[in-house]
Order: structure tokens, then sequence, then C-alpha cells
């Protein structure tokens, strides 16, 4: 397939197929928990969802892009989920949404656009070298339940 597709904004009716393309990703979801993970991220103001929609009108990617500030860095764009279908993946799909984000995050005058990616992805290492991006660290994520 080849990157023939629209992105824009994320609607309702998108998210049965966001939720299996997050399956896809290797995170299962129903579209009950993309829609109010969804609405978290609207109210919070501080993100977009953008989907690429080929000519046929199917979803084939999405993308989630964040402003993120903290206390040890200046505001900058964080790529929170990126993820194209297999059978679109190598044809610009993932390429035209990464611009989608970035394009975002320069509208809200960030300088930056950093992502994070489990080190097992090395395809998706090597696309986003061919993007620009530069491997910065490697860290370990922990995490704890809280019941």
């Amino acid at each position: 397939m080849s990157a023939v597709v629209t992105c824009r904004v994320m609607r309702e009716a998108d998210a049965p197929r966001v939720a299996e393309l997050a399956g896809e990703l290797g995170y299962p979801s129903t579209a009950e928990q993309i829609l109010l993970r969804k609405a978290v991220l609207d109210r919070q103001g501080m993100s977009v969802v953008y989907v690429a929609e080929a000519a046929n009108g199917q979803i084939v990617g999405w993308i989630v892009v964040s402003e993120i500030c903290s206390m040890e860095l200046d505001p900058h764009a964080e790529v929170k989920g990126l993820v194209v279908t297999g059978s679109a993946r190598s044809g610009g799909v993932g390429a035209t949404l990464m611009e989608a984000g970035e394009t975002w995050a320069r509208s809200r005058g960030l300088k930056e656009m950093v992502l994070r990616s489990n080190v097992i992805r090395e395809r998706a290492h090597a696309f986003y070298r061919r993007l620009g991006y530069e491997e910065q660290k490697r860290q370990v994520k922990l995490k704890r339940r809280l019941a």
C-alpha cells in the first residue's frame, strides 16, 4: 500500500478500528477503553490523536502526540503511540503520521519531538532513524500495581 492516506483527528466512530490497531501493537484494547482514554486526553488538552485513513475509508494507522513538561526538561512533544497495520507498513503511512504529529507540535511552539520504542522493535528503530531521530538512551521501565 502506498502512502495515499489522509491524516485527520480521530473521531468516536474510529474507536473500534483504533482498538484493533492497538492490539496489533501489542496492547489489546476495546473500543470502549479507547474512547475513555481519548476522553481523558481531550480533557487534558495537551494531546492529539490522528488516524491515517486510506482512500477506501479504512483506518490503517494512528498516532498520539502529547505536549510534555517536566521540571528537568523544557516543554516538548512526545509520541505516545504509533501503529500502522501490517499490510500498510513500509508504504509511507508511518512517515505521514509522524509528519502530522510534528506539524501539530510546531503549531504549539514546541522545538523537539521525542519518542520511546521497545528495545525489541528494531524495524521501528530503523524507521525512526530514517526520519532523522537519534537514539538518546536505553532505560528500564518499572511498574507497581496500586490496588
